[in-house]
């Protein structure tokens, strides 16, 4: 069985300067940057709903994106903490 290389479409420098991740950048600062996105979503929606009962907006649209961006944005949020939960948890089970 002939195994063939995988072809780059870009060089490996290339790929590595576009990743947004690459660099000094650790696991703990993309975490305070994904919490941080995810307040300002809750803040957002809270402002946006405030100013419609007020009634400075009128369109009920903006409301509801506002709204459901952030529900969106805290379940994705719970879903991966919960994965990382289960991660940790199937960690602490293995045996040295």
């Amino acid at each position: 069985m002939n195994i063939l290389p995988v072809p780059m479409l870009l060089p490996v420098s290339e790929t590595v300067s576009n990743n947004k991740y690459a660099g000094d950048t650790g696991f703990g600062e993309v975490l305070n940057k994904a919490i941080e996105k995810l307040n300002n979503s809750q803040i957002k929606a809270d402002a946006v709903m405030q100013n419609f009962m007020v009634g400075e907006v009128q369109d009920i649209h903006q409301v509801t994106v506002a709204m459901q961006e952030a529900k969106l944005t805290m379940q994705l949020a719970v879903e991966v903490r919960n994965k990382l939960v289960e991660a940790y948890q199937e960690i602490s089970r293995i045996q040295l």
